[in-house]
């Protein structure tokens, strides 16, 4: 068991980890910029280090600098949250090498997984319906040849990519030579690479993702799906779970054949497989996150798992805490990103929090990293909280996040508040009725 955790991260998951670290009786450091020295994380972990300035590039994702504050303070585990180094092998590989023990998957996991080229044929060979795609183009003829063997629309990708960063989509040989040259350059400035690949574009799809846990001991465990759909520019907003898109049949046969796939991959720790549902319903395989998620907590209200626990004790080498039979969703959630950002452009919002009231009651969680006071620093992700609702049904659900909203209060800043407010009072929502398309209506 472990003694003393470090998380090599921020904000509201490096809370989340904290608190999943004290109810298993763990030590916890915190990890921060100059910038974050008052941040929450730094207040309520047990110790606390500082590892370079505001930069990310010198700070949170300066590998010597953590592993020297996790050799300082005697942590014998590294736990990356999501963002940052969470998906970076090399990290894990080092945290190996200075006798830490790192929080997710296996460094060769993390590298099949992260290569979204080689994630698609993987994910083929273990039996996973995989959308239609290319392999890595050459040049900008291999790059027209391919787009016009698969047929517009493409989607134009970075190998190396993740979170919906550096997308585009292209409808004619014009538009690619257009971008090409621009996207190779994007592609190796956000990920030390300009590969890049083509998948066939499908015009109002919903993201549906499925949560998975796997331990050392054989066991894979499927933990149902979220809708992921509510996006704005590839960057999720809004997600809720279970879907409504789904049947009963559908969610049972794709979670077996997920349970099936990575059994055989040997998967091990938190990790998400995204599927795209088309207006056939049919699911096809997007790319596997091999970390933990964002919208976690949607998942863990309705299945009663607490995922970064679960990631903790498979770290351990200990068997998943869960029942050998799959677990049925209890109710439905849905979990709003308030981001400090204006509600209409979508432009950052930094600044300090004045005046600050969470909402509570029966069924809501709030996962934040900020207090009144406190500044929302320009250098980093602009998630404020993740406010979550619970309840026996999916208009109960919405009713009661319409009323956390409703009662939620970040002053000095200003917040998307109002769009979720909009989002969830269109009937197009509340009739179930959306696409990864849903935001650009409702904007038009």
């Amino acid at each position: 068991m472990f003694k003393k955790v470090l998380i090599a991260n921020r904000g509201e998951i490096a809370l989340r980890v904290i608190r999943s670290c004290r109810e298993r009786g763990l030590e916890t450091v915190a990890v921060h910029s100059e910038v974050d020295a008052d941040a929450l994380h730094t207040r309520l972990a047990d110790e606390a280090v500082c590892i370079g300035p505001a930069e990310p590039a010198r700070s949170y994702l300066h590998i010597p600098a953590i592993i020297a504050a996790a050799e300082i303070t005697g942590a014998d585990a590294v736990h990356p949250g999501y963002g940052f180094l969470s998906e970076n092998p090399e990290f894990a590989e080092t945290c190996a090498q200075c006798g830490l023990t790192f929080i997710g998957p296996l460094p060769e996991q993390m590298r099949q997984w992260g290569d979204k080229v080689r994630a698609r044929a993987l994910a083929k060979s273990l039996g996973l319906p995989v959308i239609e795609g290319t392999e890595l183009i050459e040049d900008l003829d291999d790059g027209v040849k391919k787009a016009e063997g698969l047929g517009y629309p493409v989607l134009l990708k970075a190998s190396g990519g993740g979170g919906g960063r550096g997308m585009q989509v292209l409808r004619s040989d014009d538009e690619l030579r257009a971008a090409f040259e621009k996207a190779r350059a994007e592609s190796l400035a956000a990920f030390g690479s300009d590969a890049l690949y083509f998948e066939k574009y499908l015009e109002r799809p919903r993201h549906i993702e499925f949560q998975i846990l796997g331990d050392s001991h054989g066991n894979i465990h499927v933990l149902g799906e979220r809708e992921c759909s509510i996006q704005r520019r590839h960057q999720k907003v809004l997600e809720e779970a279970p879907s409504v898109a789904l049947s009963d049949e559908q969610r049972r046969d794709m979670s077996e054949t997920i349970r099936r796939a990575m059994s055989q991959a040997g998967y091990l720790s938190a990790g998400t497989l995204e599927f795209l549902l088309d207006e056939n319903g049919e699911l096809t395989f997007l790319e596997m996150n091999p970390r933990i998620q964002v919208e976690h907590p949607v998942t863990e209200l309705i299945m009663g798992v607490d995922l970064v626990a679960e990631q903790i004790r498979i770290a351990e080498g200990l068997p998943l805490e869960l029942p050998a039979h799959p677990l049925t969703p209890r109710g439905h959630a849905i979990e709003c990103r308030i981001n400090a950002e204006d509600p209409d452009t979508f432009a950052p919002w930094p600044g300090v929090i004045t005046e600050l009231h969470m909402a509570g009651g029966t069924g809501v969680r709030v996962d934040s990293g900020v207090y009144g006071g406190g500044r929302v620093p320009p250098h980093y992700d602009p998630l404020v909280a993740k406010l979550i609702v619970h309840a026996p049904t999916r208009a109960q659900a919405i009713a009661k996040m319409r009323r956390a909203l409703s009662e939620t209060i970040i002053g000095g800043i200003r917040t998307n508040i109002p769009l979720h407010q909009r989002i969830l009072d269109h009937p197009a929502f509340e009739e179930g009725r959306i696409s990864t398309w849903f935001l650009d209506d409702l904007q038009a």
